[in-house]
């Protein structure tokens, strides 16, 4: 099919550079979805449109125009624009940048945008390292990151910065994307006269989980492999997304998205919910004992004493787990879930707990009642410990009531049945 490529397109496969990167909007009326914060009359459009650019992190999913939009930015801006990953860039590579950017403030006016690809990835140092030329204006930031910059980018870095959330791409955004591709003639797959068939299009959308390099770099694969009719049918995107990987990174953001769902659902008593869940963690490969042992927390603090046995079950699943290990234990984990989910449910023991550690955070150290304390010595039954304590099984319920608590806390009730 290489006689299908005119000069440019050879150009780019020369390159190495895959279609998502050869098709990627230049200007902000090309650019695809997130509308509401780009779209026409908002605050970062006009930002970028007058080249006055605050330092801002993108923070959204793989696939939603994080590193495209910088690179718009990149084109309109009259500003010096370096861009660097945080993967390969270091201290070294950071204090290059900030002497070229003091020089270029210092002999052309002019400001330097960095912009910092996944960066997430740098550490507290190298966050540091950036922190006074940002502030002082010597540098303005641009940062992407796929991770909540609430928990990777430092505070005093993350005060001065605006963040923008972007979403993943909506069905409609991805069918224009996918026209777009099958109809650029100069960069993308316009030169094979290829059309996607309805049922292939809506699994692609489908499957690409919001992200267009995943449905752009499968949609080239695709129709690469097309036959002289040049129809891609859902079989061809079959083959060419393969096994797609579920978003799902273990030490990430959506790891915790994914398992605080699964633990709502069952709260919830939404046996179903909480078996979808269970099925997206298996399959992501999470550790099946993380999830047993989140199923054994669950049973004591939104179960506990209104179904004692779904300790029992919890802690029964989790010994599964670790006697049989995958794929078989997945089987114990479904039915623990069920249980759980479908079990009464009563948090009036962890909420009395937390009213007892606000007590004694208020408190502190309230001296233990001298009846209470173990006289295990002469001195101490001579000081009164002890004195006066009576022996439950020795006194009927009526006659054996006495204070337990100390003195400033008698009478305060923690546990609510």
């Amino acid at each position: 099919m290489t006689d299908l490529f005119d000069q440019n397109y050879q150009a780019n496969l020369k390159a190495g550079a895959p279609l998502a990167d050869r098709i990627r909007p230049t200007t902000l009326d090309d650019f695809v979805g997130q509308e509401e914060i780009i779209g026409p009359g908002t605050l970062l459009r006009k930002a970028i449109e007058a080249d006055e650019v605050p330092s801002i992190i993108f923070w959204g999913p793989p696939g939603s125009g994080k590193t495209t939009l910088a690179k718009i930015i990149a084109n309109l801006t009259k500003s010096e624009f370096i861009e660097i990953s945080a993967i390969t860039a270091g201290v070294k590579d950071l204090r290059e940048i900030i002497e070229k950017a003091k020089e270029t403030r210092k002999l052309h006016n002019r400001r330097t945008i960095l912009f910092v690809d996944e960066i997430h990835r740098w550490n507290k140092a190298q966050q540091d390292g950036l922190l006074p030329f940002v502030e002082r204006g010597v540098i303005t930031l641009i940062g992407a990151t796929t991770e909540n910059p609430s928990f990777e980018v430092i505070s005093p870095l993350l005060s001065r910065t605006r963040v923008y959330v972007l979403k993943p791409l909506s069905p409609v955004n991805l069918k224009v994307v996918i026209k777009n591709a099958l109809n650029n003639q100069e960069k993308g797959l316009g030169k094979f006269g290829a059309q996607i068939e309805k049922t292939a299009e809506d699994f692609l959308i489908k499957t690409g989980n919001g992200d267009a390099r995943i449905i752009l770099n499968a949609l080239e694969v695709a129709v690469k492999h097309t036959d002289k009719t040049r129809i891609i049918t859902k079989k061809l995107i079959e083959e060419a997304l393969q096994h797609k990987a579920l978003m799902y990174d273990k030490g990430g953001d959506e790891h915790y998205n994914v398992i605080s769902a699964f633990i709502k659902s069952m709260r919830g008593s939404d046996a179903d919910a909480g078996l979808y869940w269970l099925a997206r963690m298996i399959e992501a490969g999470e550790d099946p004992k993380f999830i047993a042992r989140r199923m054994i927390i669950l049973a004591s603090e939104d179960i506990s004493n209104a179904d004692p046995n779904a300790l029992v079950v919890a802690n029964a699943v989790f010994s599964a787990v670790e006697k049989i290990g995958l794929p078989e234990c997945q089987i114990n984990l479904a039915q623990g879930v069920v249980y759980l989910a479908k079990a009464p449910k009563s948090n009036a023991s962890y909420m009395g707990l937390m009213r007892a550690k606000e007590d004694v955070k208020n408190t502190l150290n309230l001296p233990v009642p001298l009846h209470l304390r173990n006289a295990s010595t002469d001195l101490m039954k001579d000081l009164g410990y002890g004195k006066d304590y009576k022996y439950s099984h020795n006194y009927s319920k009526e006659d054996g009531k006495q204070d337990y608590l100390p003195e400033e806390l008698v009478g305060k009730k923690y546990y609510e049945e």
